[in-house]
C-alpha cells in the first residue's frame, strides 16, 4: 500500500537520493526547497505503508518516500517537472499512482493541459506519459546536456 503527501523540508535529502539515480542533472536542495513553498506548485512523494503497519502520516518520522512528483500550474497550463522512483520500488504502479494524483490536482485547479520534456532515450518514462493520455508534439534539438539529446515535448489536454 502507498500513502501520499505533500513534500516537507525532511524529505528532501531522500528526494535528493532518488534524483541521484534517476535525473541529470539533478535539482539542488534549494531548488527543492523552493518548490515546496511555492504555492502554484503540486510536489507530492509516495511512501510505502504495509497492511499489517500502524504508520499512519501523523508517525513521526514518517517512513522515507519511494517516489516524488513536481508539477507547476502556470496560467491555464500545468508543467510536469520531474516524477522519479526509488529503483527498488519501481515497477510497482508508484509512478502511475504519483501521474494520478498530479494530473487529478491538475484537473482539479482547472488547469486546460499539462506539458513536459522528456529525453528522446528515455523510453520508460515515454511509456508512462502516453499510458497516461500524453502525446508527443515535437522535438527540441539538443535539449538536454550530459549527453547531448534531443528532448520529446508532450502534452496532455485535460
Amino acid at each position: 500500500m502507498i500513502i501520499f503527501s505533500a513534500a516537507t523540508e525532511e524529505d528532501i535529502p531522500r528526494i535528493l537520493e532518488i534524483e541521484q539515480e534517476s535525473i541529470f542533472p539533478p535539482w539542488t536542495h534549494g531548488a527543492l526547497l523552493g518548490e515546496i513553498y511555492r504555492e502554484d506548485t503540486f510536489f507530492a512523494v509516495a511512501r510505502p505503508r504495509h497492511a499489517e503497519s500502524t504508520i499512519t502520516l501523523d508517525s513521526y518520522p514518517p517512513p522515507p518516500c519511494i517516489g516524488f512528483i513536481i508539477l507547476r500550474r502556470i496560467s491555464d497550463e500545468g508543467e510536469l517537472f520531474q516524477i522519479a522512483v526509488d529503483k527498488t520500488a519501481r515497477r510497482g504502479g508508484v509512478a502511475d499512482m504519483l501521474m494520478d494524483a498530479a494530473l487529478k490536482y491538475a484537473d482539479e485547479s482547472g488547469l486546460l493541459s499539462v506539458y513536459l520534456e522528456v529525453r528522446k532515450s528515455n523510453d520508460a518514462a515515454i511509456c508512462l506519459y502516453k499510458k497516461h493520455g500524453f502525446e508527443s508534439v515535437r522535438q527540441r534539438k539538443g535539449y538536454y546536456d550530459n549527453p547531448v539529446e534531443d528532448a520529446v515535448v508532450m502534452v496532455k489536454l485535460l
